[in-house]
C-alpha cells in the first residue's frame, strides 16, 4: 500500500491510500472515508469486537481491498501520521488514536494499573505486530523524541501517543509548588528507544470520534438509515 498526502500544506490532514490487488486496509473510523474509486464490493464493514466498542467508541470498520484508492481527510487541527511497522517493534499504542492500519498486523493488549487506568481513562493499551503501516489520528503533527534510561522526559499524559513496552513510567507533576498544582498530570518516562506524541492537546469538540457518547446514541447513529445525518 502506498500512502501520498495530497498537499503538504494541509498539514497531512488529507491523504490518497493506493491499493494493489491482494492488498487491503482496516478503517477504524469509517467517516474518515471522503471518497473511494474501485468497485463497490470491495468494501466491507463490519461490527468491531467488543473490546474495540469500549476503546473506540465506534460499532463499525470498514475493510477495503485493492485495486482501489481511498481518500482520508480529518477535522480542522487533526493530523495522520503513516507509521512503518517491522517485526521487532515494541511501541505500546493509544488505541483511539490509531485510523487504520494494512492488513497482516495483529495486536495485542496490556493492562494498565487501576490508577493509571483512573487518571488517563484508558484500561488497556495496544502493541501491534508487522510487518505494516499503522495510520495515526493526532492533534497536530506527530512527533518522535528519544528516551533516556537516566535523565525523565514528561509528557502531558494527554499527548502521548506510543512508548516501548520495556520503558519505565509513573503517573506525577513536577516542578516547584506552584507549576505542580498548576498543571494537568504527566508521565515521568525513563528507557531506551522512543516515544510518540502529539504536540497539540486534543479538543474534543473537533471530532466526535474522540469524545464520549451515549450508547444509546452512538447505537442509533450506527444502526438506523442515515442515522449520521439525523442524530448529532
Amino acid at each position: 500500500m502506498e500512502v501520498i498526502f495530497e498537499n503538504a500544506s494541509l498539514q497531512a490532514r488529507m491523504a490518497t491510500l493506493q491499493l494493489e490487488y491482494g492488498e487491503a486496509v482496516h478503517v477504524l473510523h469509517p467517516n474518515q472515508i471522503v471518497a473511494f474509486q474501485g468497485m463497490p464490493e470491495l468494501r466491507e464493514d463490519a461490527l468491531m469486537k467488543l473490546p474495540g466498542m469500549y476503546r473506540k467508541k465506534r460499532l463499525i470498520q470498514s475493510r477495503v481491498r485493492g485495486p482501489g484508492q481511498l481518500l482520508m481527510g480529518l477535522p480542522e487541527a487533526y493530523s495522520l501520521a503513516v507509521v512503518p511497522l517491522e517485526a521487532e517493534d515494541d511501541l505500546l499504542f493509544e488505541f483511539r488514536h490509531v485510523l487504520f492500519y494494512t492488513e497482516g498486523v495483529t495486536f495485542t493488549t496490556h493492562l494498565q494499573s487501576v490508577k493509571n487506568t483512573l487518571i488517563t481513562q484508558d484500561l488497556v493499551k495496544m502493541q501491534f505486530h508487522g510487518p505494516g503501516t499503522l495510520g495515526l489520528l493526532t492533534a497536530g503533527p506527530l512527533h518522535q523524541m528519544a528516551l533516556d534510561p537516566k535523565q525523565p522526559l514528561f509528557i502531558d499524559v494527554s499527548c502521548l501517543v506510543a512508548y516501548p513496552r520495556q520503558a519505565n513510567l509513573r503517573l506525577c507533576v513536577y516542578g516547584n509548588t506552584l507549576a505542580s498544582q498548576h498543571m494537568n498530570y504527566h508521565w515521568e518516562i525513563t528507557g531506551h528507544g522512543h516515544v510518540l506524541m502529539q504536540p497539540c492537546k486534543p479538543d474534543p469538540k473537533l471530532d466526535e470520534h474522540m469524545k464520549s457518547d451515549s450508547l444509546l446514541r452512538r447505537i442509533a447513529r450506527e444502526v438506523l438509515p442515515f442515522g449520521g445525518v439525523f442524530i448529532k
